[in-house]
Order: C-alpha cells, then structure tokens, then sequence
C-alpha cells in the first residue's frame, strides 16, 4: 500500500492509537463478540494544518472521518468531496483515496479506520445507497461517545476494555448513520482495584514500577492482585503496564522527531535496546519501522 504524506510535525492537541495488529488479531479478529465489527486506528486531529494523505491502492480497513470545525476535502471514485463543520465521510476499504485540510481554514476531525464482517456490510450498504457522506449537527453526546471509546482504549488492551470500546462503536455509528440527535450517556462504573491500579501505572507511566508497589498501592497481596488482574484484563499486571509504556512510545514516534533513546527515557525504560526489543515484540514492528508506517 503506497501512502504519501504531508504532516512532518504533530498537531496540537492531537490523540491518536494504532492497535497492535497482535492485539487485533488475538482479542478481536477472533473474539466472537467484537469480530464482525472492531476498530482498529483511532483518533483526533484539531486544527490540522498541512494534513495529507494518499493512498494509491487504499487502506486495509474502512475509513470514517468526521468534520467539526474548519474545512477540508476528501478525494475518492473520481470525486472531490468538500468537507465542513458537521460533515461525515466514509471510504470503504481498498478504495484509492486522498484527503487534506484546507490551508487557510483546516478542518479539526475525528477519525477511525474499523473492520470485520458487518463493517463491510455498513459501508457497502452506505455506497449502494449513496449514503457515504452525511451530515450531523455538532453532539456533546457523540463527542463524548468518542471521548468514552478512546479512553477505554487508552487504558489497554485488555477483554473488558476491547469490547467495551468496540460494543460502544455500533452506537456512535449509529448515531451518524441514522443522525440521531443525542447519544445516551453511559454510566460511570464504579471503581475497583484492577481500574485504579491501571490508573496509577498510566500516572507513573515513566517509572519502573514493581508488581508490589502496584499492589500495595491497592491494598492487595502481589498475587491475589495479579490473578484479579489477569482475569478481567487478560493479561499480567506487569505485561500491560509494559502495553501501556509502548503505546506511549507510539504517540512520540507518531507525532515526534525525539530519538528512539529519549522515548525510551520518557516510558521508563533507561535500556535503549531492551525498549526496541520490547517494542518489537508487542508491535510487530521496531520503533524504526512504526515511525515509518504512520497511518493518519
């Protein structure tokens, strides 16, 4: 897949998370609950100036970019589509495409690229009825719908956190694709331990952290907290926090020209090559190679 870009430098106030293509595969692709329909690229580009893309063969999932302020455009099937505040844009799959922001104006935009069977069936429902592109007023629901999917992603990867975030999808494309008006919001849960464990290594995201300062920190044995752990995240406490430090590391890479060395130094990791091999292994990719392969 060929993509050229245009964006050398970040945007201010940009958020944005690749999957691991592991963690798709291991706790979507094949999750019975989530596997017809499951994000794989999230994200929010405020004030994007210069940014663009192409992508001469398309992208390996569907695209659904979503407009709030400023203005842009959206080149795909021989046709420009301009795009301002309010505006949705769905690109299916496959489907040779460019886009950028406007230069003097540049749209702020939501993002997701998402896949699966019936994330086939959405789109292609949307294009055989000329329904790719919509509008939808400005929601403080649907944004915060967002906000919600995105934290739980950026909290980990673990079984409650993915399905969760991908089972809240299915609402905030609804809402798009058939305008709803407001979004529920979603109850706030209760805090437990394994949630505020997490919150305390992502506070501490650039220390190095032992399983026991973890576990005194909730008042829990480092072994009755790390089967609790395990069993509603899916993985050990000290394997996620390390999630956690390379999804970190991502964003540097992504939005940054620091160098590998100093992103290592930023996660708490003081080993530059031990943090390359770590990454690697729960990327697919070395540090290097992911700074390459930027998706927006």
């Amino acid at each position: 897949m060929e993509v050229k870009l245009k964006k050398k430098e970040g945007f201010r106030g940009q958020k944005a998370i690749v999957i691991p293509r592991m963690v798709i595969s291991r706790k979507c692709a094949r999750n019975s609950i989530i596997s017809s329909l499951y994000i794989t690229d999230i994200g929010f580009y405020p004030k994007a100036g210069n940014h663009y893309r192409q992508r001469l063969m398309g992208a390996d999932q569907h695209i659904m970019i979503y407009c709030v302020e400023g203005t842009g455009w959206i080149n795909f099937r021989g046709e420009e589509v301009k795009m301002e505040p309010g505006d949705y844009c769905f690109i299916p799959q496959r489907e040779p495409h460019s886009y950028a922001a406007d230069h003097h104006s540049p749209w702020t935009i939501y993002w997701f690229h998402f896949k699966g069977i019936n994330a086939d069936a959405i789109v292609g429902e949307l294009s055989k009825t000329g329904r790719l592109k919509g509008f939808i007023r400005h929601s403080a629901a649907c944004i915060s719908l967002f906000d919600e999917i995105y934290a739980r992603l950026d909290s980990g990867f673990g079984n409650e956190a993915m399905q969760y975030a991908n089972m809240s999808f299915w609402k905030l494309l609804a809402a798009f694709i058939y305008n709803a008006e407001s979004v529920a919001d979603d109850k706030l849960r209760e805090k437990d331990a394994v949630e505020s464990a997490t919150k305390y290594m992502k506070s501490n995201i650039s220390k190095s952290l032992t399983l026991n300062q973890v576990s005194h920190e909730v008042n829990l044995s480092g072994s009755h907290f790390s089967y609790l752990f395990r069993k509603k995240t899916g993985f050990p406490p000290m394997e996620y926090f390390n999630h956690m430090k390379v999804q970190l590391a991502c964003q540097f890479l992504m939005f940054t020209d620091m160098r590998i060395k100093e992103i290592a130094q930023e996660v708490g990791i003081e080993d530059q090559y031990y943090f390359s091999r770590l990454f690697s292994r729960i990327m697919g990719l070395s540090p290097g190679q992911y700074r390459e392969k930027r998706v927006m």
